[in-house]
């Protein structure tokens, strides 16, 4: 009879071991996946969105216009964001974030298929403002499925690979557009968006969580409108302050518009019932430092992609694919540094991490303005490298701070927020960018020069660095729940927490 007993508690032990490895395979799998399959998503949107920029000349002759005439057609997305944006969190509580994504998904291949069948200059804007809409709903909404669906403890991982796809696709963008604009037509640009979509509407209907629909208040209508005017009105004045075809009295009357129906939303976000942005989110510390300080850097990082095609083709004398090949290295940069990103968090800890990493990656775009065409190419591919690392490890800190101290019934509220101050600070970015390369221009009345844009790649460095200011008056215990930075954890006891839901 003891040697039964024996047997039986042996025979429990081994259930219950199997069971936890059960349990930690099944987190881990899910923990990798669902990011994965976000990722596919927003690396389609964030590549399109500046794929197209490099074939802006081609697309042009077909459709019986200018290039500088076509830019309306990146203003259109822009805008098409910026009013959707808002709505994201509550359309997710409203019909399911996965139900949401999957619509957001197929919004965006439908735009995509439009702009491939466009002939004329209004049918491609109308075209790019419905991948805008689908695009809006993609990005806010798929970092609330990852946030819902993931354990605090594993968020850092778990944002590292949705990070990516920000950091990737505006630099790999201009390389691709102009491959398959040189060797096929700008319709497969577009067209090529179609199987990718319907790929990832698959994988998400296999493998997202389900997400219930909840009882959601009424649309604030008034504050759709607001916002709205206020986003698409900062966004677009800023696109076309400095554009030729367009008066400068424009691009500064829509600002104008839009700070002030900025300021009117405030007024009415303090009486409504269920404001459309819960700007009371901003009186946690934790929060404010991430979404403020996290805009001041992205401003630098916003004109990057931007500042650099242009110095190596006006300045060094590359081709447009030669160009984008050298950025490309920033991508590699990017991927390579999610394998560590967790582990960094978890020993230094959120602010030491944030405060250093927006120094040092300020210091790297700086150096961008250091480049020559005497400078050693090997010598600019390692900068740029290390420069991938370290904004793509401050990108994933700062986008999982965001929700270090935010209740699981407030994330809808906090991504629409993140990801409305995200899309203004990248917009903001290339306007500074653009403003200082004129305003440098016409000091010395000629035409751009390399000396233009290492001035304006030392300003955009300056304006990221001041994101330290945010970041230093944070906690040292800030956001310790997410990092696990302060307690005795390791790789291993981070994968035996509970699976997602539970």
């Amino acid at each position: 009879m003891r040697h039964t007993g024996e047997g039986m508690v042996t025979a429990r032990l081994k259930a219950a071991m199997h069971r936890r490895r059960s349990i930690q395979v099944r987190t881990r799998f899910v923990n990798r996946t669902i990011p994965l399959i976000l990722a596919v998503a927003l690396f389609m949107e964030n590549m399109d969105s500046t794929v197209i920029a490099t074939s802006l000349p081609a697309i042009a002759v077909d459709i019986h216009t200018s290039p500088i005439a076509l830019k309306l057609a990146l203003t259109a997305y822009l805008v098409s964001l910026a009013i959707f944006i808002p709505i994201s969190g509550w359309m997710a509580d409203r019909f399911g974030a996965k139900t949401v994504f999957r619509a957001a998904i197929a919004v965006f291949i439908g735009g995509s298929i439009a702009c491939a069948l466009s002939g004329s200059l209004p049918a491609f804007v109308v075209s790019r403002f419905l991948q805008g809409i689908g695009g809006a709903m993609m990005t806010p909404v798929g970092r609330l499925v990852l946030v819902r669906a993931t354990p605090k403890s594993e968020l850092v991982a778990a944002m590292s690979w949705l990070t990516v796809p920000a950091l990737v696709g505006p630099l790999v963008g201009p390389p691709v557009g102009g491959f398959i604009t040189t060797y096929f037509t700008w319709h497969w640009i577009f067209l090529i968006n179609v199987p990718i979509g319907v790929v990832g509407i698959w994988l998400a209907t296999r493998f997202l969580p389900e997400t219930e629909p909840s009882q959601t208040p009424p649309l604030d209508f008034i504050g759709f409108v607001l916002s709205g005017l206020a986003a698409s009105g900062v966004v677009f004045g800023l696109s076309v302050v400095s554009l030729p075809y367009l008066p400068p009295i424009v691009g500064v009357t829509t600002v104008a518009v839009g700070l002030l129906s900025g300021a009117l939303y405030l007024m009415h976000a303090r009486h409504a019932k269920n404001p459309l942005l819960a700007l009371e989110l901003f009186r946690n510390q934790v929060f404010r430092s991430s979404v403020l300080g996290g805009s001041l850097f992205r401003i630098g990082i916003g004109a990057v992609p931007f500042l650099l095609p242009l110095m190596f083709q006006i300045g060094f004398g590359l081709t447009p694919f030669q160009s984008g090949m050298i950025t490309f290295v920033s991508a590699i940069g990017a991927i390579g540094m999610k394998f560590v990103t967790a582990m960094i968090f978890r020993v230094a800890g959120f602010r030491r991490v944030l405060v250093v990493g927006s120094l040092v990656a300020a210091a790297s775009i700086a150096i961008y303005g250091l480049f020559t065409p005497d400078t050693p190419y090997l010598l600019m591919l390692a900068m740029l490298l290390v420069g991938g690392f370290i904004r793509s490890m401050f990108f994933t800190g700062v986008n999982a701070l965001a929700y270090a101290e935010v209740s699981a019934e407030d994330t809808s509220k906090a991504t629409p927020i993140t990801a409305v101050f995200q899309q203004l600070s990248v917009a903001l970015g290339v306007a500074l960018a653009g403003g200082i390369l004129e305003v440098s221009t016409s000091i010395h009345g000629g035409s751009l020069s390399l000396d233009d844009f290492h001035i304006a790649f030392f300003i955009v460095a300056a304006v990221s660095a001041a994101a330290s200011l945010s970041f230093i008056r944070l906690a040292p215990d800030a956001g310790n729940a997410v990092s696990g930075h302060g307690r005795l954890t390791t790789p291993k006891t981070l994968e035996t927490v509970s699976p997602p839901g539970n």
